[in-house]
């Protein structure tokens, strides 16, 4: 055995040649086994790490659905988005008319004006055959009669011709002499106040030209009536003729120099004797430019009619003018309320058509009316009513009573038929059986909205009475719309027919009536 070692005991060293070879088998298997356990343990993790990922695959379908259905969500709240953008109209304006306003609104398109051309500048105005430089303020006095003898029947007109171009607007009153509105609230917009430097109707802060006529009709404001002084209503003559009967003379020259030249055209009136209105807007909703100045005004109430043949606003929109009524308080008295509405109304539009500087204001809701109910009186009397115009009013409320003095311990009670706003009451006491009390406008939807702008006395706060209302855009005023048709195709038709009974000659009842159709 040579190349053996010993150990320091004297024992024999075995070399590596003299090993049993079971040992290389062993540390091979103890091997193998080591990789088989180091394969398993790989194999092992690489399992667990396989079904991590699959456990992780459904997470990923979850954050991937839930972006789906976030993304989902952020389209239909768009949608909604877009939906809330779009005027909230319902449905109860008769399909025939509300086809005819879309029908209307489709067709009215941008017109480009050379004359409210900015970079082109200001130009003079003109009217009746006087000039009016851009940035200034100038009152003049036009006859209405172009005669040398007898009465001229001159009337004051305040023009405020803008530092830049723009639409022409034309504010009216007392187109009945003993409608008081207009002339005030025409008073108060020529005051310093709101026409001096730096005020809301400053000239040379102001794009295009207001005129503002206080009273067309000087004999019947100065004697206190609604008639001119041959017995015929102005507002039923127009457009007038040159050559018919004096009111018709007078509408003529109204017609052709204040009118036809004029872009919009803002009529103030209040109601006639014996009854009392509420603040509200009237036009024709199917004409483009009527529509647009209806909305512009601010009310919660607008009622679409085209009113009555001979009108000056109905002749307007028949010419392409944007046309409005507003109506607010009764004839011969003084209400506080209509005029500051009249002419809150009135600077609101001149704001939405840019022509002064600030942010117009709109209303919560709107009322679109096409029809309305009449409330009359069942019995003769003396009729005592509860209510007033503007009120809110359930139905079968008491409303008023009648009583008769020559039989006294008898009454008969007035009861609302439905419920709704009302608009117009008498304020007249002498009625008999079919006189009308009151016009209410039934309400079926929003009422909700109506009432929670009621005040104490369950009367309608309009936009303009009291303080300035909160900033809102278009698409945040809800718009109620009003189902039915005017009696005898007009508003007022009904208490057209009981003026006589307040003293009012009938035959001049019989002349308005008629309007157009009697020989010019």
């Amino acid at each position: 055995m040579l190349g053996s070692r010993f150990d320091s005991n004297g024992c024999l060293l075995m070399s590596d040649e003299d090993k049993p070879k079971a040992t290389k088998k062993n540390t091979a298997k103890s091997s193998t086994k080591k990789a088989t356990s180091s394969s398993t343990i790989t194999n092992s993790t690489k399992a667990e790490n396989v079904k991590e990922k699959t456990t992780e695959k459904p997470k990923n379908k979850t954050k991937s659905k839930k972006k789906k259905t976030n993304s989902t969500k952020k389209k239909s709240s768009k949608k909604q988005q877009a939906a809330k953008k779009t005027l909230k109209v319902s449905n109860q304006i008769p399909k025939e008319r509300r086809a005819k306003i879309k029908k209307s609104l489709s067709k009215a398109k941008q017109v480009k004006r050379t004359d409210w051309d900015r970079a082109a500048g200001a130009k003079q105005h003109r009217l009746a055959n006087k000039r009016f430089k851009p940035g200034t303020i100038r009152r003049i006095s036009m006859p209405l009669l172009d005669v040398t003898l007898g009465e001229t029947w001159n009337t004051p007109i305040t023009v405020l011709h803008g530092a830049r171009p723009g639409p022409v607007v034309t504010v009216t009153g007392a187109v009945h002499g003993d409608e008081l509105v207009g002339p005030l609230a025409c008073s108060m917009l020529c005051q310093e106040s709101m026409t001096g430097p730096g005020r809301p109707l400053d000239p040379n802060a102001m794009a295009g030209t207001l005129r503002i006529v206080p009273i067309l009709n000087p004999p019947g404001y100065r004697s206190h009536s609604r008639y001119f002084p041959d017995g015929r209503d102005l507002n039923r003559q127009f457009p007038g003729s040159h050559t018919g009967n004096t009111t018709s003379r007078v509408a003529d020259k109204i017609w052709e120099n204040l009118i036809i030249n004029t872009d919009y055209l803002i009529d103030l009136h209040c109601a006639a004797k014996g009854r009392t209105n509420m603040p509200q807007v009237r036009a024709n909703l199917a004409h483009s430019d009527s529509n647009k100045i209806a909305r512009a005004f601010g009310l919660e109430v607008i009622l679409d009619s085209q009113g009555p043949r001979g009108t000056m606003r109905r002749n307007a929109t028949e010419e392409g003018i944007g046309a409005l009524t507003y109506e607010g308080g009764g004839a011969s008295i003084t209400d506080h309320e209509s005029v500051k509405v009249a002419v809150y109304g009135v600077i609101n539009v001149l704001k939405t058509f840019k022509m002064i500087p600030g942010y117009p204001s709109r209303p919560r809701f709107r009322l679109l009316a096409s029809g309305s109910t009449w409330i009359r009186a069942e019995e003769g009397g003396l009729v005592d009513m509860f209510v007033q115009s503007g009120s809110y009013v359930e139905k079968n409320d008491v409303i008023g009573r009648i009583v008769d003095p020559q039989k006294p311990g008898l009454s008969a009670d007035i009861l609302s038929p439905e419920k709704g706003l009302i608009i117009c009451c008498a304020t007249n006491p002498f009625v008999t059986a079919g006189t009308p009390v009151g016009h209410l406008l039934p309400i079926t939807r929003g009422i909700k909205l109506v009432k929670s702008q009621l005040d104490d006395h369950n009367r309608l706060i309009v936009s303009g009475s009291m303080e300035e209302p909160p900033w809102r855009e278009e698409f945040e005023v809800d718009e109620i719309s009003i189902v039915g048709e005017w009696v005898g195709d007009d508003v007022d038709s009904e208490w057209q027919r009981g003026w006589n009974q307040y003293g009012v000659d009938p035959d001049a009842v019989t002349a308005e009536e008629e309007g157009s159709e009697e020989e010019q």
